[in-house]
Parts: C-alpha cells; structure tokens; sequence
C-alpha cells in the first residue's frame, strides 16, 4: 500500500464531485513527473488525500483510493478539451491517468497552515518550497500524523 496526496482545484473538481461521481479518471495532469506516478507507481488500493489548492484557505478535505491501472488521459487526444496533447496519439498516449473513487470527507480540513506546524511533515512534498506537483507521494508515517489530526 502506497499512500498520496492529489491536489485539485475546487472549483473545477472537488471532494464534493467525487463524491456524487463515486469514481473519475483523474485527467489533465501534464506533468512528466507526475504522469510516471500514475502510470508506473499507483497501484488500486493505494489511498489518497484529496486536497483542495486555489481556494482561500488550502487544505486537505477528503480520502480517496486509486480504483483502476493507469490508463491513457483521453483529454490529450481531445482537439476541444483544454488538455489537448497534439503530439499525442492512440498508439502513443503520451499522457496516463488512474481512476481514483470517493472514500470519504474528512470530519473537518487540515488547512495547509496546520500542515506546515505539524511535527513530522517536514518533509512532506505540498510542503517544499517551490512544490507545484498535483500529486505527491506520502510516506506511510506522514499518512499516520495527517489521520491522527482529524
């Protein structure tokens, strides 16, 4: 079992969303790094933290779990989607993504400022500085640390 961190904008897709969905291929991530996460790290089963970024105060809302293998991101060979890789093909995707499902709302946000003060998350990947992944991997004691907070 592997462990992440998956940072969406709320107002474009959000642990409500997921929610009502039940599951959804986490798209649009253009990335190499994180794309090689997805295709060659996440595994089902693995759990998540879903974690809403651009918003007045970010933080971390909700659980998810990785539902599916990596799979090609049909928004890059999407000519319409805002996503649109035209060097991607059907043959040669480019882009993967994994389907993650809806686990559940945490009791209340972890906001990143108690992130940030948390002994033991020092090392966290949403707290580098200069850290613009969407996803991040989480070791399982930061995994520990996060749930014992809610």
């Amino acid at each position: 079992m592997q462990y992440w961190l998956l940072k969406t904008d709320a107002e474009s897709y959000s642990i409500d969303d997921l929610k009502r969905d039940g599951t959804t291929p986490w798209t649009g991530v253009r990335n190499y790094q994180v794309r090689n996460y997805m295709r060659d790290q996440m595994r089902v089963g693995d759990k998540g933290f879903v974690y809403h970024s651009s918003t007045a105060e970010p933080a971390i809302v909700g659980i998810c779990q990785v539902a599916s293998g990596p799979i090609p991101d049909e928004t890059a060979l999407d000519p319409k989607d805002s996503h649109y890789d035209p060097k991607a093909t059907p043959a040669n995707p480019i882009w993967y993504c994994v389907e993650v499902k809806y686990v559940k709302h945490l009791k209340r946000p972890i906001p990143l400022a108690e992130l940030r003060k948390t002994k033991g998350l020092e090392k966290m990947g949403i707290l580098q500085k200069g850290s613009r992944f969407s996803i991040t991997p989480v070791t399982e004691k930061e995994w520990k640390i996060i749930n014992d907070l809610i």
